[in-house]
């Protein structure tokens, strides 16, 4: 046998995952449940403090209830905006947290049939992809799961949210445009959303946020109980290269 997830540290990483998600909801994201009103206070405030300057001789009313208004919609947007990068940041959490922990899975396990530390610095250097291949290479085939697709999603959103643009963008472009709205929504026909948008442009939702939360469950609740070694495993290169560095190693010494 060479991976065997214990049921109880499976449900411990499943505890871990909903108290980070729980805590995030409660904590941060729902600071942010009533941001209209939060903004309407700030048009009133900022009325309030230019009160005491207005002058009726040389001032018009109406002016002074615009820049209040002014102030609002500005005060709205920069909390709008926060509210987007905090559920980014939430994101960001998550899908690191469920990495290093299947990382941490995999050199646990791995380390009761093969000693090295090349393999330990592959586990630790592979993608995204290249860890969902070595899950294949064991018989636990990621991508025939629905879930995968809310994890790819996520691998690719948080690309974008660290890295800006590039090529994460363009695949999440092409795979899910949801997450880069068209700002024009097709009004220029000769327009598309790649002439018009860039990382800035990158929007999570509350919806795609309890997607994710549900995936990374669904995926620890999907990982095979025992994964055994068949006699020939077809790992990921830059995997089965350290095995093999490992094993010169050893027979050198």
């Amino acid at each position: 046998m060479g991976f065997q997830m214990w049921e109880p540290y499976r449900q411990s990483l499943m505890a871990e995952h909903r108290f980070y998600i729980e805590q995030a909801q409660e904590r941060l994201l729902s600071q942010f449940g009533n941001i209209e009103a939060e903004a309407d206070k700030a048009a009133q405030a900022h009325l309030e403090h230019t009160a005491q300057y207005f002058d009726p001789d040389k001032h018009d009313p109406a002016d002074c209830y615009e820049a209040a208004n002014d102030a609002g919609i500005e005060f709205y947007q920069l909390l709008s905006d926060m509210h987007d990068a905090t559920r980014l940041s939430v994101v960001a959490g998550m899908f690191h947290q469920r990495d290093k922990k299947l990382r941490d899975w995999l050199l646990m396990e791995i380390k009761h049939w093969h000693q090295g530390s090349k393999a330990t610095q592959a586990i630790w250097k592979m993608n995204f992809p290249d860890c969902i291949d070595l899950l294949a290479a064991l018989g636990f085939y990621v991508k025939s799961h629905a879930f995968y697709e809310h994890l790819d999603a996520m691998r690719l959103v948080v690309n974008v949210f660290k890295h800006g643009n590039g090529a994460s963008l363009n695949e999440l472009r092409e795979k899910f445009p949801e997450f880069i709205p068209d700002p024009l929504q097709g009004i220029f026909k000769d327009w598309t959303p790649t002439d018009l948008t860039d990382h800035t442009d990158l929007k999570v939702t509350d919806r795609h946020i309890s997607q994710f939360s549900d995936a990374i469950l669904e995926f620890w609740t999907r990982v095979p109980g025992q994964m055994f070694l068949a006699d020939e495993v077809c790992f990921p290169a830059c995997f089965e290269k350290a095995i093999l560095k490992d094993l010169d190693c050893i027979d050198a010494n």
